[in-house]
């Protein structure tokens, strides 16, 4: 982990990448009678997603999990690089770069559990919730004191947005007028 803060590396990011389960869930499933697997996702995480994309930021989502109520979501919001199924996350990462021609340096990625380890190793700004697992929250630059599905997606973005002076951009020039 560099001596750096990770504050230092926010006015870098162009990219935001996420895991899903863990991270904009808390972690848990609903099993209904049907066997169909159901999530809760937070409404504050949402509206930071549609802002940050928005406002010109590449987001993706890359999540072993295949429900497709989702990716019903995140399309919703406007999220359009959304990988499900992606139990080997470092390659999908490898690829969408390489696709969309971003260096891992300007990348934010959040993550929870070990399967986002190989990637949070590769990325300039790795992230992850509060209640992430050991190994994460020690590869991670910053732990939000937000827990997955509790808010945690919204306190990256935020911050993110902030440094650069995108959050609430919006709004304040409505208030000169």
């Amino acid at each position: 982990m560099s001596d750096r803060s990770y504050k230092e590396y926010l006015n870098q990011i162009t990219t935001f990448i996420f895991d899903v389960d863990g991270v904009m869930t808390d972690g848990s499933l609903i099993i209904d009678s049907q066997g169909e697997m159901l999530r809760t996702m937070n409404v504050k995480d949402g509206y930071a997603l549609k802002t940050a994309i928005n406002k010109g930021f590449n987001m993706c989502i890359i999540s072993g999990g295949t429900n497709e109520g989702v990716r019903s979501r995140l399309e919703a919001l406007g999220v359009s690089d959304i990988h499900l199924g992606a139990h080997a996350k470092i390659e999908f990462f490898k690829d969408y770069l390489a696709k969309n021609n971003i260096k891992a340096e300007n990348v934010l990625y959040m993550g929870d559990d070990i399967p986002d380890y190989p990637v949070m190793q590769q990325v300039g700004l790795p992230c992850c919730p509060q209640d992430a697992v050991k190994e994460i929250k020690e590869v991670a630059k910053y732990v939000s004191h937000k827990k997955g599905g509790k808010g945690c997606v919204r306190d990256v973005i935020e911050q993110v947005l902030k440094v650069q002076g995108k959050w609430m951009q919006d709004f304040d020039a409505a208030l000169k007028k």
